[in-house]
C-alpha cells in the first residue's frame, strides 16, 4: 500500500552550523510551498560527549528547540514543530519520517565526518529506506530559490524517475532545468541516453518546463567533473541524482563526487523505486 505523503519537511539537526543552514534552507522552501517543518534531534552515544562539553541535558535541548522553533516560525511565517528522540540516528529518522509522512527531507552534511555522523552511508540509507526525496546541503546558504537545476542523464533508464521532482521544483520556482546527457562511445548506451533524453524533453514540453541541454564531450574529464564545472559556469543552485542502490551502503563514485562537491551546491537524492511522489504533489 502506498504511504500517504503530507505537506511536511523533516530536518534532522545537531545544532551545528551546517545543520542550521539545512534548517534555513528547508524553511525557505516551506515558506514557498506552504509546508510545515519538523526539526528532529536524536540523542545517542555519538552525541553524549558533545552534550557533556556543552553542559546540555534533554531538558535544555528541548528548551533550545522550542526557542528555535518559535523564532524561525516568526521569521519565516512557517509552522515549525520539533521532536527529540533517543536511539540510533538512522532508525529514528526513519521512524519519524514514517509517522509524519514527510514529502521532503533536508540533511545537512559535514562531509565525511560530523558528530552525528550524517555521512555518505546515512544519506544513502535515509534516501532508500524513507523513499523520500532528500536534499543534501553543506554550508552554502540558500536565499532566493532555485533558478538553474542541473539534471545529469546516464544510461540508467531510471533517470526518467527524476522527472517528476524536477517538474515540481522547476514549476514552483520558474527554474530552468539543464539536461546533461553523458557521452557514451558504445552505440547501445549512446542510443539509450538519446532516447531517455528525448522522452524527458517531451514530458517537460508537456508541463511547460524550461530546459536546455548540454552535450558532454569525450576527453573533457570524468562525468561528475563535467557536471559540476557546468553547474558552476551556469550558477546552478541545485543538482539532481539517483542513488545507486547496487552499491549497497556506499555511494558510487559519481554520486559521492556530486553530493560532496567542493562548490557546496545542494543535491536532491532520489530513490529509483519512487516514480510518483514529488515535492508539491504533481
Amino acid at each position: 500500500m502506498k504511504k500517504i505523503k503530507n505537506d511536511i519537511i523533516l530536518i534532522p539537526t545537531d545544532f551545528s552550523e551546517v545543520c542550521r543552514n539545512a534548517i534555513e534552507h528547508g524553511l525557505t522552501l516551506a515558506a514557498v510551498l506552504k509546508y510545515r517543518v519538523f526539526l528532529l534531534h536524536v540523542i545517542n552515544e555519538n552525541t553524549t560527549k558533545y552534550l557533556d562539553e556543552e553542559n546540555l541535558t534533554r531538558e535544555s535541548i528541548i528548551e533550545r528547540l522550542d526557542k528555535m522553533s518559535q523564532d524561525y516560525a516568526k521569521e519565516y511565517g512557517v509552522q515549525v514543530e520539533y521532536l527529540v528522540k533517543s536511539g540510533n540516528l538512522f532508525e529514528k529518522i526513519e521512524d519519524v519520517n514514517d509517522k509524519l509522512g514527510a514529502k521532503l527531507i533536508i540533511l545537512g552534511t559535514h562531509g565525511k565526518v560530523g558528530f552525528q555522523r550524517i555521512t555518505g552511508s546515512y544519506v544513502l540509507k535515509v534516501v532508500t529506506v524513507t523513499n523520500t526525496p532528500t536534499i543534501v546541503v553543506q554550508k552554502r546558504s540558500f536565499k532566493e530559490g532555485y533558478k538553474n537545476i542541473v539534471f545529469p542523464i546516464t544510461a540508467q533508464t531510471e533517470d526518467r524517475q527524476k522527472v517528476v521532482v524536477a517538474i515540481n521544483i522547476a514549476k514552483t520556482f520558474n527554474a530552468t532545468v539543464h539536461l546533461i546527457p553523458k557521452f557514451e562511445s558504445e552505440k547501445f548506451y549512446k542510443t539509450r541516453i538519446m532516447n531517455v533524453t528525448k522522452q524527458i524533453k517531451t514530458i517537460f514540453d508537456e508541463y511547460g518546463v524550461k530546459y536546455v541541454d548540454k552535450v558532454t564531450e569525450p576527453g573533457a574529464g570524468n562525468f561528475a567533473k563535467q557536471v559540476l564545472d557546468y553547474a558552476v559556469d551556469h550558477e546552478a543552485e541545485l543538482a539532481m541524482i539517483l542513488v545507486d542502490q547496487e552499491k549497497g551502503l556506499f555511494f558510487s563514485s559519481f554520486d559521492e563526487q556530486i553530493i560532496y562537491n567542493s562548490m557546496q551546491i545542494p543535491v536532491v537524492c532520489i530513490n529509483p523505486i519512487d516514480q510518483k511522489i514529488g515535492i508539491v504533489g504533481y
